[in-house]
């Protein structure tokens, strides 16, 4: 090998925390020459806080990743201590998938699967420039032609991905204590923000935070409830093997409560909190905040519910949910052994607050590319986000433009009407955010069609259709869905008399039916369910329980999905009504001053996405439709 092809690559990823992970696998197996750049070797992966996949929103997110052929799923069902659904007791549309996973062994898992991946390389280098090429006329980027390392080394390259999480110019906080860090004592990114700045890319301060490490045989962990996981599991990958997914005992987790003596401390030391001492000038997580937070926003509650998660199989160290703080060292002593069963608690990590640099999402198209800089992609927590699987989820989007771009094919944008990662992305880049974003339900319009139970049938084609997912499990999928039809269809026809229909009424309690009914009628009742239908239903063929839980929704639901369908078509023609690069918003007569400053500053590229900017009404739609001719 020479020394011009060491140090070149189509496609370089700084960072590979888990949005770089997966930019740089989608790439790399759509046969694009990649190289991914860490920190260290030994952050791969890294979860410096909660160690699970999945939860409210997120679990949808990993589903998603999964169905477009990514390997957040995979990994953590390989390395799952225990799985549970959550919002089991609300509609379908928000139940999530959350998992418990050994840290460790997941960094292990997807660093070797770096490792072996084709077109990929694995380099440890602190990445401080990026490079492009410069129109001498127009004083405009052209595009990305490479970057460079602390150590000098130049790697030329098409197009790079910035995926460097919570590391760019990092600073911890404890206390009135504070220095430059990344999460976990690891080393800060210095530079690259520098770079970036240098390159008219604007930069904004976040904070993120996380709780005290306890050791396991320090807790009574009689006194807590106990939290055991699900005896029904569907994995998160339908590559994973059914037949020895969760086949070890699941590990417990345990549920714990502040009370008044953890209040009154953190009331007498709120002054000494970094968050409250003026320290830390970055914008927090809204929906993740501190205790310290919840005390003073939450004044009325007497008590938080904490959660009590083991960081692996084997290691001791126990994470506390919703105890994450910047208080000093002495005072996270006194709020621990404040808690029921923590008398004689060790710490065995403190916790602490980090404050670092992201950029506005603003700058970015709905591709993941800087509309002004060619080439340059953002994912994850560089994009103002939080959390794992949000990160993974733009990783993943990024990573396949980036080669789509480099092998000179059409890139992709997955619609919000199709999938949370497409509202991801889209939230990101027509509004922005002040704040960390983190995926909730309620954060989509279309809640309905976007459940986790359907995320292959929505994504999987697309997936297929970039390289990522193989013709065996293309056809895996085909049959899926046919299935699915077919047992839709089959309850719709399959009529029953009352006699045979209301033995199963009396045993639920419910009203006989007078007339004949159809199996799809009986189950549209929200008091039956599918299995409650077994015993009259002699027909019934035996289908995985995926299938039956996608069927059973799509027929207890269909008037409503079938409203969201309606409004998903049209939402869609006002996506596909396109605005001119060169669009000048001033000579549109009837535009107010403000819904044109925005349509300039953030260069929406349809209608459908000038509609969801900030400040632009329906009636500036209305005339913005109107000037481009629209009837």
């Amino acid at each position: 090998m020479s020394v011009n092809t060491i140090t070149k690559a189509s496609v370089a990823v700084i960072g590979a925390g888990h949005a770089g992970c997966e930019a740089a696998l989608a790439s790399a197996r759509m046969g694009v020459d990649t190289v991914l750049f860490t920190l260290s070797l030994d952050q791969i992966a890294n979860m410096p806080c909660n160690p699970s996949i999945g939860g409210t929103a997120k679990g949808h997110l990993v589903y998603e990743i999964d169905a477009l052929g990514g390997e957040m799923g995979k990994c953590a069902d390989a390395v799952t201590l225990q799985s549970r659904t959550l919002n089991l007791g609300k509609g379908a549309a928000v139940h999530s998938k959350r998992i418990q996973a050994d840290r460790v062994a997941y960094h292990v898992r997807m660093k070797h699967t770096l490792e072996q991946t084709a077109n990929l390389r694995v380099v440890q280098a602190e990445i401080t420039d990026i490079f492009e090429e410069m129109d001498e006329n127009t004083g405009k980027s052209k595009g990305i032609s490479g970057v460079m390392t602390r150590l000098g080394e130049k790697w030329d390259c098409k197009s790079v991905i910035i995926a460097t999480g919570t590391y760019p110019e990092a600073k911890i906080f404890v206390g009135d204590k504070n220095f430059e860090s990344g999460p976990d004592g690891s080393l800060p990114s210095k530079g690259l923000s520098a770079s970036l700045s240098a390159m008219g890319i604007r930069l904004q301060r976040f904070k993120t935070g996380t709780p005290a490490r306890v050791k396991r045989e320090s807790i009574d962990l009689s006194a807590l409830e106990v939290q055991d996981g699900e005896d029904q599991a569907i994995p998160f990958s339908v590559e994973t093997d059914r037949s020895t997914y969760l086949s070890h005992e699941q590990i417990p987790c345990h549920i714990v409560y502040t009370n008044a003596d953890t209040h009154a401390i953190i009331h007498e030391n709120i002054h000494r909190s970094a968050m409250y001492s003026g320290q830390i000038s970055g914008t927090g997580p809204r929906y993740c905040p501190s205790i310290e937070d919840k005390i003073v926003r939450f004044a009325d509650k007497e008590r938080h519910q904490l959660f009590v998660e083991p960081m692996g199989e084997h290691t001791e160290e126990m994470y506390i949910q919703g105890f994450s703080t910047s208080l000093p060292t002495d005072v996270q002593w006194s709020m621990i052994r404040s808690l029921k069963g923590f008398k004689n608690a060790e710490i065995m990590r403190y916790a602490y607050a980090i404050e670092y640099d992201c950029a506005d999402p603003t700058q970015l198209s709905a591709t993941l590319e800087f509309k002004d800089h060619p080439g340059l992609y953002g994912a994850g927590q560089f994009n103002g986000t939080s959390g794992y699987e949000e990160a993974a989820a733009q990783g993943l989007v990024a990573g396949i433009n980036a080669a789509l771009a480099v092998l000179g094919k059409d890139q992709i944008t997955l619609p919000r009407s199709g999938s949370y990662i497409g509202t991801l992305i889209d939230d990101l880049v027509t509004k922005g955010t002040n704040e960390p974003y983190r995926m909730m339900t309620s954060r989509s319009e279309f809640r309905l069609i976007l459940r986790q139970d359907n995320a292959d049938l929505r994504l999987t084609p697309i997936g297929h259709a970039c390289g990522l997912i193989s013709e065996e499990r293309f056809a895996a999928y085909t049959n899926k869905k046919a299935a699915e039809e077919a047992e839709k269809t089959r309850l719709e026809s399959t009529h029953l008399s009352p006699d045979t229909v209301n033995p199963l009424m009396e045993r639920l309690g419910l009203e006989h039916v007078k007339s004949g009914v159809s199996l799809g009628d009986l189950l549209r009742r929200p008091q039956i369910t599918y299995e409650d239908l077994a015993c009259i239903d002699a027909n019934r063929p035996a289908l995985s329980l995926e299938i039956t839980k996608t069927v059973e929704t799509d027929v207890k639901y269909a008037g409503y999905i079938k409203r969201e369908l309606a409004e998903v078509e049209r939402q869609k023609k006002l996506e596909n009504k396109f605005i001119p690069e060169d669009m000048d918003y001033r000579k549109i007569k009837g535009l107010r001053l403000e819904a044109g400053q925005k349509l300039e500053k953030f260069k929406p590229k349809t209608v459908g996405q000038a509609s969801r900017i900030s400040g632009v009404s329906p009636a500036d739609i209305s005339v913005l439709l109107l000037y481009l001719g629209v009837k």
